[in-house]
């Protein structure tokens, strides 16, 4: 499977990377937090690494650490504005469980 921008998440990060002058895209890992076990990071990815995942969408490259493929893949991010507020939204195949402030999640 894959990892996926929508269109606004891609415009969304496409401007971050402008902005910050640099960067190959953006980094998408996991890390222990929260209730439920385990979190999302988001980040710029300066570099590949050898054991790095590259997936392009939206012209927007998403690099993920292959270790973290087991919690991600077939995630699909978008980019959200309402009102006042802005997020990147996860849509994670394999999520079972959030926790109530959304924040953390569980896998299969």
């Amino acid at each position: 499977m894959a990892i996926t921008l929508t269109e606004a998440a891609a415009n969304r990060v496409k401007e971050h990377l402008a902005s910050r002058g640099s960067g190959q895209g953006l980094r998408l890992g996991v890390k222990q937090s929260g209730c439920s076990g385990l979190a999302y990071e988001l980040g710029y990815a300066d570099e590949v690494g050898a054991n790095d995942r590259v997936f392009t969408s939206h012209g927007v490259k998403v690099i993920v650490d292959s270790d973290a493929m087991t919690y991600l893949d077939g995630t699909s991010i978008d980019y959200v504005e309402d009102g006042l507020s802005s997020l990147f939204q996860f849509n994670n195949p394999n999520v079972t469980e959030q926790c109530g402030c959304g924040e953390s999640f569980t896998t299969k």
